[in-house]
C-alpha cells in the first residue's frame, strides 16, 4: 500500500546545521531514509509516530509538544503518522557530528 508523503519545509541549512519542519497528515510517511548526522526532533504538537526500521520492525511512540529527543547518525527508518490528526515536528540535524570517515567513533 502506497502511503501519503509527509511534507517538509527547509528553514535553515548552513555548514553547522539543517532545520526542517515536517508535517504529516494521518497515515503520511517520510519514506525510508538514513540519517547522516546526529539530530534532535522537537514535536510542535502531541501525536503518535510509527517508526519502521529497515528490517520491518515497527514501534509506535506517543510524542508530546515540546518533548524533544536526540538520536545519533546512522539511523535507517521510515516515519509514519500513526495518529488521527496532523503531526508536526521540527528536525535539527547537527552537521558537525555524525558519520565521519576520519573518525568513525563520532556519532555512530
Amino acid at each position: 500500500m502506497e502511503r501519503k508523503q509527509a511534507s517538509s519545509s527547509l528553514q535553515i541549512d548552513n555548514d553547522h546545521l539543517r532545520v526542517t519542519e515536517w508535517r504529516f497528515a494521518p497515515g503520511a510517511a517520510t519514506g525510508t531514509h538514513i540519517h547522516e548526522h546526529d539530530y534532535v526532533v522537537v514535536p510542535v504538537c502531541d501525536g503518535e509516530l510509527e517508526v519502521v526500521a529497515a528490517d520491518g520492525a515497527s514501534t509506535v511512540t506517543a510524542l508530546k509538544r515540546g518533548g524533544s529527543y536526540f538520536r545519533t547518525a546512522g539511523v535507517a527508518h521510515d516515519v509514519v503518522n500513526a495518529g488521527p490528526g496532523e503531526m508536526i515536528f521540527v528536525e535539527i540535524e547537527l552537521k558537525d557530528t555524525g558519520i565521519r570517515r576520519d573518525n568513525p567513533g563520532v556519532g555512530g
